[in-house]
């Protein structure tokens, strides 16, 4: 893709805050949108104001009784409508995520399709959201059970994967008849600006989704969240800014949905296909240049065969290609920040002092833009900080098991519990993990499980409610129940 190609994608891309169905500037100066493999600026973009936001959410709130009443089939096509669109736009797409967040372009268009998969899921969805009607047991009268959208929504999507979390709660949100302002990461706006145009294309009605970019997020989401016409909070993010706003949403008694950090043990028992569990450690840990709520954080390998394990995982990271994500080839782009470059370190040079060992990368890599080494530590243990924290970065650790029993031990002494994996070849034993790993999601035998068919979430700290599947719907929807008298009474 030639400098030329970027520049004039980044010049169609809006840099204002969309409001109503309009185009308008912040109130309260610009945002520089930067390329994380050069550290150089892309774009300059409206910072929206607390003010801007209350006028978001008075257009969400405005259009929500007429979007609440617009038949689903017609909500479904726009949402199709917007699937293909995407489909037209997905080469601009992948590379605005490449530029803005740094992920290698064969990636982005992975997560273009993941991305796109909400829109046609919940194109389907919108016309399946049912109820129920059936006489009470005493047979004194009759019960119908309905559905109706919970209201105007804040959602609050990270800046890892730009796009597909923007979709797995706008198309939700959407299906349901819900309006909503939606926050994008400061990091990385550019590719919720450019689907806010995409929406309007596709026909949906204005004051539907608003976006607002701010670099004053705690004080534009406490005004927000305070506000009585809100609502729902959805977020994605960290776990300890979940919870403030799970404490804010108390307030209002708003519905709450929290997808937060994660801590993914990855088991490999003696008896698993060890080509396929290592292929399936690349995915899990380097998608996304390690920096997925999903990720594999610790690695729990049998002690009969962490040796060889390490070996094959150390040789495949030693050949990876690190470079910008535009480039022919590469596997590992920069991190998304410096800040995140200095955390790898950190945890990586605690590891070190406290006995493991680094077998291949282990450090940041000069020049421009914020790159690390991806990275293989064995002989981690349990109490190590990198085995503590969510990594957020292209780093493997390695720790040893010797039962099923300590195995199963290792991968719940988190407080995290979003995603676990494990590589078993023994039937009877992948389905004790299903019941005895504490996560809301499972990989058995594979490295990603994400899909816009299955319900996302974690339990304990990482997280309440479920994105997409049949499931996430319902984040958006409320339960009425209606009594009637016995028409045969």
């Amino acid at each position: 893709m030639t400098h030329h190609d970027e520049t004039a994608l980044l010049e169609g891309v809006h840099g204002a805050l969309y409001i109503d169905g309009e185009w308008v500037a912040g109130e309260d100066g610009t945002i520089d949108v930067t390329d994380p493999s050069t550290g150089e600026t892309i774009k300059t973009i409206a910072n929206g104001s607390v003010a801007d936001g209350v006028r978001a959410l008075d257009a969400a709130v405005a259009a929500q009784d007429d979007w609440a009443r617009t038949p689903a089939r017609v909500r479904g096509e726009i949402l199709r409508k917007a699937w293909e669109l995407l489909q037209e736009r997905k080469e601009d797409f992948a590379l605005l995520m490449t530029l803005e967040m740094g992920k290698p372009l064969a990636e982005a268009r992975g997560e273009v399709a993941y991305g796109g998969e909400f829109l046609r899921w919940f194109s389907e969805e919108a016309v399946r959201i049912g109820g129920r009607y059936a006489q009470n047991p005493e047979g004194t009268g009759q019960m119908i059970v309905t559905h109706r959208p919970v209201g105007p929504c804040y959602l609050i999507t990270p800046w890892n994967f730009p796009l597909a979390m923007a979709t797995r709660k706008i198309a939700p949100a959407i299906a349901a008849g819900c309006t909503a302002v939606v926050k994008p990461a400061t990091l990385t706006p550019l590719t919720t600006l450019a689907f806010a145009q995409l929406l309007e294309d596709a026909g949906l009605p204005k004051g539907v989704i608003n976006v607002v970019t701010t670099r004053s997020t705690g004080a534009l989401t406490d005004r927000i969240m305070a506000d009585d016409r809100l609502r729902k909070v959805s977020f994605t993010g960290s776990t300890p800014v979940g919870v403030g706003l799970l404490k804010q949403a108390a307030d209002n008694v708003l519905k709450a949905s929290m997808e937060l950090g994660g801590n993914a043990p990855f088991v490999v028992f003696e008896d698993a296909d060890l080509d396929k569990a290592v292929e399936g450690a690349m995915l899990a840990k380097f998608r996304n240049i390690g920096q997925a709520c999903t990720a594999a954080n610790r690695f729990i390998v049998h002690e009969s065969i962490a040796d060889e394990f390490s070996a094959r995982i150390t040789a495949k990271v030693q050949a990876m290609k690190v470079g910008r994500g535009t480039e022919d080839g590469v596997q590992i782009g920069p991190l998304v920040e410096p800040k995140a470059v200095a955390n790898a370190v950190r945890l990586v040079d605690e590891a070190v002092a406290a006995g493991a060992v680094v077998t291949t990368g282990g450090k940041a890599i000069e020049g421009a833009g914020s790159f690390f080494e991806p990275t293989v530590i064995d002989r981690v243990s349990a109490d190590m900080s990198v085995s503590v924290e969510e990594i957020f970065g292209p780093v493997v650790g390695i720790q040893r098991f010797s039962t099923e029993a300590e195995a199963v031990s290792l991968a719940n002494a988190t407080e995290y519990g979003l995603v676990g994996y494990v590589f078993t070849q023994d039937a009877a034993r992948g389905q004790r993990m299903i019941d005895l790993i504490d996560t809301g999601m499972m990989g058995l035998n594979v490295g990603v499980v994400s899909n816009a068919a299955g319900p996302f979430g974690g339990v304990k700290q990482s997280g309440l409610g479920r994105e997409g599947g049949a499931e996430g719907i319902y984040e958006y929807l409320e339960t009425k129940y209606t009594l009637m008298p016995n028409p045969y009474a």
